[in-house]
């Protein structure tokens, strides 16, 4: 597990009480992907370093246009910006989105297939998928030409890969031994 993970994980833990006490899993969802997405660039890293710019300024560079439960997210900013937490905010939204989903009982899943699929392959693949995890589940489509065929399916800590790259490469293994 990462360092980062670890320092942000109880910052997410509140996020995620409080968007809960304050009825707005979705809107605290937005407003931390807002607020994750500026502060990966690198420009706006070099200016929350600046020690000429107070927290108030960070908070305002980083809240969305309409944050969500009044100011009760800017405080939550200005609790990271006081403890300097504020470049965790990637990896407090990315935990944040686990904690929604295992409340909201979805499995998200990345299907990567070697072309892109058709709309009743996705929807046999959701069924199938939700049958095996007993919960509703959210498919993230990519495409990966160098899987030759197939897919391979992510979701949470399961991984299955049927794609043609890698069975060529099991065969591969099992041929030279």
């Amino acid at each position: 597990m990462s360092h980062a993970a670890t320092l942000a994980r109880p910052y997410a833990r509140a996020a995620f009480s409080l968007a809960r006490e304050h009825g707005g899993l979705p809107a605290w969802s937005d407003a931390l992907g807002f607020a994750a997405q500026v502060a990966a660039d690198p420009r706006v890293q070099a200016l929350l370093g600046h020690p000429l710019l107070d927290a108030a300024g960070k908070v305002a560079l980083l809240s969305p246009p309409q944050a969500p439960a009044g100011d009760v997210f800017a405080r939550f900013l200005g609790e990271l910006a006081a403890h300097d937490r504020l470049p965790l905010l990637p990896e407090i939204a990315a935990l944040y989105a686990q904690l929604r989903s295992d409340a909201e009982r979805v499995v998200k899943a990345t299907v990567t297939s070697a072309a892109p699929l058709a709309s009743d392959q996705v929807e046999a693949l959701r069924g199938s998928l939700a049958k095996r995890f007993g919960q509703a589940v959210e498919i993230e489509l990519a495409v990966d030409p160098s899987l030759i065929g197939g897919a391979v399916i992510a979701a949470g800590d399961v991984v299955i890969d049927g794609s043609l790259r890698a069975k060529l490469a099991r065969l591969g293994t099992a041929l030279a031994h």
